[in-house]
């Protein structure tokens, strides 16, 4: 599952209202764009091996902390660039996945999908409807996400009675906590930001994608 603590924004106070249209424009028009190069990137891969896939996990990795230097260093075309080939690589990692539910499961792969944009829209439109600024939650909902990621490697090698349905409701509850985060912040950051947050979003849908899949699959192959 991919993790994330370093996509970075810059808030700014005070920002016009015809400005703050703009950047949530341009952040989820970022968003859409990645996820249809993780769809181009699941279809693509379609019938590599599962063991090819951590390659290009690792390699998404690699683009998500080069997208935050690029913002940081003021390259946004580079850091644009970053973010679909993020997308693309993580569509790569998860296609040998989604062929095998596609074969075994369809159902649950739209059944996810659906689920998915319910999920982040009703959790986003909280999130950025609310006018307390949650920066505070950044701690908790980070030490979360590490005790999520041991529970399932503990998960692995002890049998934990419905390990599964426990490890992606919690994994649920996380993610829909990094939601309204990241809306949160989205409805407080100035354009410079857009393309770590959109990263930060689209993780987001990602990681909640994957989780109610494997709830709706019923296996851990996810």
């Amino acid at each position: 599952m991919p993790t994330y603590n370093d996509l970075g924004y810059a808030p700014r106070a005070g920002i016009a209202t015809d400005d703050t249209r703009t950047v949530f424009g341009q952040v989820m028009g970022l968003v859409a764009l990645t996820v249809g190069c993780a769809a181009l990137g699941a279809y693509l891969g379609r019938n590599l091996s599962g063991g090819s896939g951590i390659l290009f996990f690792f390699a998404a990795f690699a683009c998500i902390f080069g997208l935050n230097f690029a913002t940081r260093a003021g390259h946004e075309q580079l850091a644009i660039a970053l973010l679909f080939g993020m997308g693309l690589l993580l569509g790569l990692f998860i296609a040998p996945v989604l062929a095998y539910y596609a074969k075994t499961n369809p159902a649950a792969v739209w059944q996810a999908a659906g689920a998915t944009g319910g999920f982040v829209a009703a959790l986003g439109a909280f999130g950025y409807a609310t006018r307390r600024d949650l920066s505070s939650w950044a701690r908790t909902l980070f030490w979360a996400l590490v005790a999520l990621i041991v529970f399932g490697v503990v998960a692995i090698f002890v049998s934990i009675p419905h390990a599964n349905v426990i490890y992606c409701v919690l994994g649920l509850v996380i993610f829909g906590g990094f939601t309204i985060f990241d809306f949160n912040r989205l409805r407080r950051a100035n354009m410079a930001s857009s393309v770590p947050i959109a990263a930060s979003i689209f993780l987001d849908v990602f990681n909640v994608f994957l989780l109610l899949l494997r709830l709706f699959g019923g296996g851990n192959r996810a």
